[in-house]
């Protein structure tokens, strides 16, 4: 496993009310939804990001009010029309 060190200011946790441990244990989760969130990952790999297994992940993006699947309306429109 990799280890990374960020460098944040002390106003973040006055932003958030989180310890510094508990930041650093948000951190992945939080990742992996904005790269889900961004179509970069899938949910299979975001929930791997988070260390999570998929059914857990989905439930997290849930708690935290985050749509679940990702639509491409365009492209929902496309597959519409071609039927």
């Amino acid at each position: 496993m990799s280890s990374i060190t960020i460098d944040v200011p002390p106003e973040i946790f006055s932003a958030r009310p989180l310890t510094p441990e508990e930041f650093v244990q948000d951190m992945p989760l939080a990742a992996a939804i904005y790269w889900y969130q961004k179509g970069e990952v899938s949910q299979a790999k975001a929930a791997l990001i988070a260390g999570l297994n998929r059914r857990d992940f989905i439930a997290a993006m849930a708690r935290e009010e985050v749509d679940v699947f990702n639509v491409n309306f365009a492209d929902l429109q496309r597959e519409l029309n071609r039927g």
